[in-house]
């Protein structure tokens, strides 16, 4: 080879190595974008928020402009001021216990500065209305029973002695009280207040009451309590015609033949979007990440599983396997070049994406309020050709990809691989686009982990998945957690529900006789 050939050879080689660095800074660039708008950006996927400049998409002002149009006629309605809406406080101190403070003149000051005469009283008017906090007090209940006997009886040799039933305690061989076990776990499970910090309240208190007790109340009461409970949630979820299932990692200590850096895994399973008599979010600890899990879990399953794009839960058998638009639309969303102003973004790809996406969510939005049936066929009708319409853009957009690694090629190439899952909604009117609905019920288990961090063992694991099973599935059905637990703690205890379980139908979040007293 003549040396202007080893030249020429050398250039492209170097030119092959600069596009290749080009790309994998372009790549770098990328992932330190998303990095840095995962710590400190917004949490919002709303179009608009992402593409301010949508009319820009279509070109409207050039499509739509004709210069032999007339100007129309605008009449300016006059301005309104609108009032500013002011709470209605004094309805919502009604239900709060009133106490009445009067300042009055010491009896030696109720004489007339003018002329010594006693002064008398005109009536009392008022000046304001104060809200006091009240801390948190313990009251020691000291329970005893009495004991009746027959002294008629007793006269004949016949001892006959009455006493009353007494209701069991939540916990046996413990001073702990409904209403205190329910604080410990609202405060950790609703209010994302760990144990340590509880503690220390508690010391404030008077009472030194360790974590390590705390947490004894929350494990037997979950195992003891909760658990039968959602036994039979998990029983009326898998008659669900539509299940969401996502996951998220969970630090739990002293697992069995595993290091304490070694992830773990709370998975959520909740029903659908469009459920209104039953709505059902199930917690469950497991040691990993893998499909069967969720196979295990939803044996028998026959419905529509609806997931994130993991591939794990392939693994389960079920009659439809739906996708979340949510996470397709995500990875343009991710793939928007850091460096780009606002402005632009309408004009790219990716802008253009999630605009066409925001139709077709914005058109489903719509049916919300009717029956499947009724929605299936206005899918199939308004949605269809929509959604056929995009997959075939981004088709033609794929031709126009260097690279299937980029960002945006992947975003598009995980939607077109994945169109029969994406589509499956259309025909299923039970169904809705995305898996929100368990991405919220998580949403609440990582900002209490936040605060607490880890587990301290498996056991610990299982109870807060129970509790927040619990306490998820009572919000969603409209109660308030502390009241709902506390009724829980105070009619459980004293229900024969081993030898009869249909008892436990009775006290179920959405139960008649539940709703009417806890909500």
């Amino acid at each position: 080879m003549t040396e202007a050939g080893r030249t020429e050879e050398q250039i492209k080689e170097l030119e092959q190595k600069v596009e290749r660095l080009s790309e994998e800074n372009q790549r770098l660039k990328q992932q330190l974008h998303a990095l840095r708008h995962t710590v400190f950006g917004s949490r919002t996927e709303k179009a608009e928020k992402i593409c301010p400049d949508q009319l820009n998409l279509f070109n409207e002002a050039e499509v739509e402009a004709k210069p032999s149009a007339p100007e129309p006629e605008i009449e300016v309605p006059a301005h309104k001021r609108r009032k500013k809406q002011k709470r209605d406080w004094a309805e919502l101190l009604e239900k709060f216990p009133h106490e009445e403070k009067l300042y009055t003149l010491p009896e030696n000051e109720q004489i007339c500065k003018r002329c010594g005469s006693p002064l008398v009283s005109m009536g009392k008017e008022k000046i304001r209305t104060e809200v006091q906090f009240i801390p948190a007090q313990v009251k020691i209940i000291d329970i005893y029973r009495e004991s009746f006997q027959c002294l008629e009886c007793r006269k004949q040799q016949h001892f006959v002695v009455e006493k009353p039933q007494v209701p069991h305690s939540v916990l046996q061989n413990s001073m702990a009280t409904a209403s205190a076990v329910v604080h410990v776990i609202v405060q950790k499970y609703q209010m994302a207040v760990p144990l340590h910090r509880q503690e220390q309240e508690w010391k404030n208190i008077g009472l030194p009451l360790s974590r390590a007790t705390m947490a004894n109340w929350i494990i037997r009461s979950s195992q003891d309590w909760l658990a039968p409970l959602v036994s039979v949630m998990k029983t009326e979820l898998l008659k669900q015609a539509v299940i969401h299932v996502d996951e998220t990692p969970i630090q739990v200590l002293n697992e069995q033949n595993r290091k304490n850096t070694t992830k773990s895994f709370m998975w959520v399973y909740t029903n659908g979007e469009y459920e209104q008599l039953k709505k059902i979010r199930i917690y469950q600890y497991c040691q990993g990440r893998s499909g069967d899990f969720a196979r295990k879990f939803l044996e028998g399953y026959q419905g529509i599983l609806q997931t994130d794009g993991y591939a794990g839960y392939e693994k389960v058998p079920c009659k439809v396997h739906a996708l979340c638009w949510v996470h397709a639309r995500r990875n343009f969303v991710n793939a928007i070049p850091a460096d780009m102003p606002k402005e632009e973004i309408a004009q790219t790809t990716c802008g253009q994406a999630i605009q066409k996406l925001g139709e077709i969510f914005a058109e489903d939005k719509k049916l919300a309020e009717l029956d499947p049936k009724k929605r299936k066929e206005e899918r199939l009708r308004l949605e269809k050709s929509k959604l056929e319409a995009y997959f075939a853009w981004l088709e033609t957009k794929m031709d126009e990809q260097p690279s299937l690694k980029s960002p945006l090629g992947k975003a598009i190439q995980y939607i077109l691989l994945h169109r029969k899952q994406l589509s499956a909604y259309l025909e299923h009117g039970e169904a809705t686009m995305t898996n929100n609905i368990c991405e919220r019920a998580i949403r609440n288990f990582t900002i209490g982990r936040k605060n607490w961090l880890f587990s301290a063992s498996p056991k610990g694991a299982e109870a807060s998945a129970t509790i927040y099973s619990i306490i998820e599935t009572c919000k969603a059905n409209g109660l308030e957690p502390y009241t709902y637990l506390t009724y829980l703690f105070e009619k459980l205890p004293n229900m024969d529900f081993k030898i009869h379980p249909e008892l436990l139908q009775q006290v179920m979040p959405w139960s008649e006789e539940v709703q009417n007293i806890c909500k």
